[in-house]
């Protein structure tokens, strides 16, 4: 298992990159715009990882802006901790016999979503290609929310 990043909602991009980059002097790694899904994902590193970043050998920070408006309470506008695993499934079968719940299933054998105790989220992404869809994964409904 690899740390990749964590995700931070952002209202405002400008002022969050004035923010990130030149005050606190995080770098921008790369930026991603999903129409359909209607977001923007900016990845940041901290100068001495930025280099390996680039190559996703270092943990960055995912700003994550929502084109549609949403005022953020209760801490939703910190979004979730993200790891790359060897085996998607394996892990998040070990998991469910540990009491585990799966929140989000990892139905695209890519990604999963779990929750820690205190009900934070964490991502698991399967590492390089996902892995074949394969029941019962394929079949799972979310449960609650991550």
């Amino acid at each position: 298992m690899r740390y990749l990043h964590t995700m931070v909602r952002i209202s405002d991009i400008d002022q969050s990159l004035d923010f990130y980059c030149n005050k606190l002097g995080l770098r921008e790694v790369r930026r991603m715009e999903n129409e359909k899904g209607r977001y923007t994902l900016i990845f940041l590193a901290a100068p001495e990882d930025f280099e390996s970043a680039r190559e996703r050998r270092a943990p960055m920070l995912e700003l994550t802006y929502n084109w549609d408006p949403e005022v953020y309470t209760g801490g939703r506008n910190f979004g979730h901790l993200a790891y790359e695993v060897d085996d998607i499934y394996a892990l998040c079968q070990r998991l469910m016999d540990a009491g585990v719940t799966i929140n989000r299933p990892p139905r695209d054998g890519r990604m999963a979503f779990i929750r820690s105790p205190d009900g934070i989220s964490i991502e698991l992404l399967q590492k390089g290609d996902p892995l074949p869809v394969r029941e019962p994964w394929a079949s799972m409904p979310n449960v609650g929310t991550w």
